[in-house]
């Protein structure tokens, strides 16, 4: 019993956080700072550099990706729906993000446009 109280105070202090679900996934990108993998592994991002249409990703374990602006795609559906299944030894998350990342929720019509 105490340590349900114990969780359901943890919870209550979270602070939620709320973003539209449809916003350009490039801001998205820059706003959480993760990128999950083709394999489900969820990375840190160092830097984003956009040339239009498409933006270079550099992770912290010094993965190169190549990605196309689109809400559509696997990794924005990935990001929205927050799954993946693991995380990247070599990009060391800190827990504080996956926490933080766990509480964020994506609405339709609700949170800020960023």
């Amino acid at each position: 019993m105490a340590e349900q109280e114990k969780t359901k105070k943890q919870a209550s202090k979270e602070k939620k956080r709320y973003y539209r679900k449809n916003v350009d996934f490039f801001k998205l990108l820059e706003k959480i700072k993760l990128w999950p993998s083709r394999n489900g592994t969820l990375h840190g991002i160092r830097s984003i550099k956009i040339h239009g249409n498409t933006a270079e990703i550099v992770t912290h374990c010094n993965e190169r990706f190549i990605v196309r602006n689109s809400r559509n795609s696997r990794a924005a559906r990935w990001l929205r729906n927050k799954w993946f299944f693991g995380v990247c030894k070599g990009c060391k998350i800190p827990q504080w993000k996956l926490e933080k990342y766990s509480a964020t929720y994506l609405t339709q019509h609700y949170g800020s446009g960023l």
